[in-house]
């Protein structure tokens, strides 16, 4: 056996070293575009034509300067419209989906399945085939091109895969803590959210997160439904760095870095919590 261990071990030195260079050559594929993307920022519009993928021989911060003094851009209102959209769609979210999981999965009555399982349809549909209809009945009802009118489709998409963590992250939780409440005399709704809720806290964490990212960086809602220049939300403001005939590449650079560092702080600040949530989830449900 010691001889055969001996003989296989060049051959698994040789598999790992091939394997870790893959995965080394697969993640500088991926983080390269970002470099490329931060020290583009730092170059004129000339120097990015003249070599695209070089370092910038003077780096210069006016693409930034530019972007944020002018008034034009509209990328600080349109910040602030993300936000508002973002902040509210992700508090709904999170409470309906917290309240819809856990009566699914600890009320009994006969549509229970019926209802969970139209909840889970909702993440197989294709977002992009409803936006003709969406579009259609928004207008009909006066409801696109205001500041809330977001927040019904990013809600109404964000709750299936919500519902579906939290319902399965309650079925972990023993019943014992709702029956020991009940008996200290706890009504439906202290149990809820005194009781209950606290243990969710990692999952409805995970789920916030996960719907803070699509909703700051949706765009196809936004660009059907959206058309005042100060109801735009982030991708749209972006886009107007984009000619007919030619693009201010660093200068669009510059924005894209502006407009994801929120999000890039909160990814690191709880990127373990996230981890966290999602293996909780799996595990419990």
């Amino acid at each position: 056996m010691d001889k055969k261990a001996k003989t296989n071990r060049p051959g698994k030195l040789i598999g790992g070293f091939f394997m870790n260079l893959v995965l080394w050559i697969f993640s500088l594929s991926c983080i390269f575009p970002l470099v490329w993307m931060l020290y583009s920022s730092f170059k004129e519009k000339r120097a990015f034509n003249a070599d695209i993928i070089g370092l910038p021989k003077s780096p210069t911060l006016i693409n930034y300067i530019r972007i944020l003094t002018n008034k034009d851009y509209h990328l600080g209102e349109s910040m602030w419209n993300s936000v508002r959209t973002t902040v509210l769609s992700i508090v709904l979210i999170v409470l309906f989906s917290y309240v819809v999981g856990y009566i699914l999965a600890r009320v009994r009555f006969k549509l229970n399945r019926v209802l969970y399982a139209m909840f889970l349809m909702g993440m197989l549909i294709p977002v992009h085939s409803l936006l003709v209809p969406i579009y259609v009945v928004f207008r009909n009802c006066g409801l696109s091109n205001r500041w809330f009118t977001l927040l019904l489709p990013y809600i109404s998409f964000g709750l299936p895969m919500g519902i579906f963590l939290v319902e399965g992250y309650v079925k972990g939780i023993p019943v014992s803590l709702e029956e020991a409440a009940a008996i200290d005399g706890s009504t439906f709704s202290k149990t809820l959210f005194q009781v209950i809720l606290p243990i969710c806290k990692p999952i409805l964490v995970t789920v916030a997160i996960i719907q803070v990212f699509s909703c700051w960086n949706e765009f196809s809602f936004a660009l059907v439904l959206i058309k005042s220049v100060g109801l735009q939300t982030v991708p749209l403001a972006l886009t107007q760095f984009k000619g007919q005939f030619a693009s201010d590449y660093p200068k669009q650079m510059a924005a894209m870095l502006i407009t994801m560092a929120p999000i890039v702080v909160l990814y690191f600040a709880f990127s373990k919590q996230i981890i966290k949530g999602m293996v909780s989830g799996a595990v419990k449900g």
